[in-house]
C-alpha cells in the first residue's frame, strides 16, 4: 500500500491509501498543502483533485478514515463526532470517497485549530 506523511502544527503521522481510482489521483497530485477547515472532528481542505463520487462512497465513515468529498474537492480526516452524527462516529457532510486510513491514533488531529497550514507527502519506501 502506497503511505503518506500528514503535517499539521506539532502533530505528524503516517497514513495508508486504498487501491481505488480517488486514492491514486490524489497520490499523483502529492505534495500539496492546504488550510485546515474544522467541522467538529473533521479536518477538510480543497487539494487539485476533480475525481467523481465511487459507487462506494459513503457519509458514514470511521474515526481514522481519510476521504475525499468530490462535492467539494477536499481531502478529508475524520477523528470523531462531526455536526452530521448521530452518535461518536463520523459522519461527512455528504458521500466521500474513502482513500485511505490513518496509521496511529488519529484523535490527535484534534489539536489542529481552523485555519493551520496541512501538509500531505508522499512516504516512499
Amino acid at each position: 500500500m502506497k503511505k503518506i506523511l500528514i503535517t499539521s502544527g506539532e502533530i505528524s503521522m503516517q497514513a495508508e491509501l486504498t487501491d481505488t481510482p480517488t486514492a491514486q489521483a490524489v497520490w499523483d497530485k502529492l505534495p500539496f498543502e492546504g488550510k485546515a477547515n474544522t467541522w467538529g472532528d473533521e479536518i477538510y481542505f480543497i487539494v487539485p483533485v476533480s475525481m467523481d463520487q465511487e459507487p462506494d462512497a459513503s457519509a458514514q465513515v470511521e474515526v481514522g478514515d481519510l476521504g475525499y468529498w468530490p462535492t467539494g474537492f477536499a481531502f478529508c480526516i475524520f477523528f470523531g463526532p462531526t455536526p452530521a452524527s448521530t452518535d461518536e462516529q463520523p459522519r461527512a457532510y455528504s458521500p466521500v470517497n474513502v482513500i485511505g486510513r490513518v496509521l496511529g491514533d488519529a484523535t490527535q488531529f484534534k489539536a489542529v485549530k481552523n485555519g493551520e497550514p496541512v501538509e500531505v507527502v508522499r512516504v516512499e519506501d
